[in-house]
């Protein structure tokens, strides 16, 4: 059985990697790939009911770690066709539309806590119950779905094994796809620095003075680094403005002082209306 599996997993990422190189970036792709999947595990499901298995060691070993990897696969490529096709328009959208698949995994992994616990902790006591075919227990979690399943190609804990795997690998892509949106919302910003380099590195270096940054404990380039993005500009090296600035014989806050005249102006025009 190991020889077989070995092979026809082989087979199934040989493949994936195939059609990934064809169809990637497209939604057509997660298609392809859910097919292929359900293919080799049909392809698994004859070989399993022709030839069996050895011992229950065998089986305890195919169920608990070999099949759920496949099936992992599904549910990870399905889950992700279903995302992407029903992602909605808009940054926030998005953001909140993400959040909330978050919160389906913690939801699963919050109900299943304690097979968690006995599958991460790599326990073995209770395998025969949970990964050998016809001695289900209906006291140890089991899925409702799991009764009306082919009990000859399943037991009542190797899907909850491989959902376990596929969530994980569902977070990483949630998680990249919220890094991804965060950046494209700064790379997309409508606001933009019009001043000059020099006025926003003496703006900078004052807040940064003032202590107005995580109670005066940020990094001088962190702060040039978020309003770069956030901004849209390349400050260049800030450090060598900032030493123009303290060399200027004559008015060495110009912009600040700018800012204070413009406020001040700004403050009277209302006060006269």
């Amino acid at each position: 059985m190991n020889n077989y599996y070995k092979e026809i997993i082989k087979k199934l990422e040989n493949e994936i990697k195939e059609v990934s190189l064809e169809l990637d970036g497209s939604i057509a792709l997660y298609e392809v790939i859910i097919e292929l999947i359900l293919s080799i595990l049909s392809e698994i499901k004859e070989y399993i009911l022709k030839n069996g298995f050895e011992s229950i060691d065998g089986e305890i070993h195919f169920f608990k770690y070999q099949k759920p990897v496949i099936v992992a696969k599904l549910i990870y490529y399905n889950a992700i066709y279903k995302i992407e096709t029903k992602k909605p328009y808009g940054e926030k959208q998005v953001k909140k539309y993400l959040n909330k698949e978050q919160k389906k995994l913690k939801k699963f992994f919050d109900n299943n806590i304690d097979f968690y616990k006995y599958y991460r902790s790599g326990n073995s006591f209770l395998d025969e119950n949970f990964f050998v075919r016809g001695k289900h227990d209906i006291r140890l979690w089991l899925d409702t779905f799991y009764f009306e399943a082919d009990h000859r190609f399943c037991t009542s804990h190797d899907y909850k094994v491989a959902k376990i795997i596929a969530n994980d690998l569902i977070q990483v892509y949630l998680e990249d796809q919220l890094n991804s949106n965060q950046e494209k919302a700064f790379d997309n910003s409508s606001l933009n620095w019009t001043g000059s380099k020099t006025a926003l590195t003496e703006l900078i270096y004052a807040l940064n003075s003032h202590g107005v940054f995580n109670n005066g404990n940020a990094d001088i380039r962190l702060i040039a680094k978020t309003f770069e993005s956030t901004l849209n500009i390349d400050l260049g090296d800030f450090y060598h403005t900032f030493m123009e600035l303290k060399s200027r014989k004559i008015n060495q806050t110009k912009f600040l002082d700018s800012l204070r005249d413009a406020l001040i102006k700004k403050m009277d025009e209302q006060d006269e209306r």
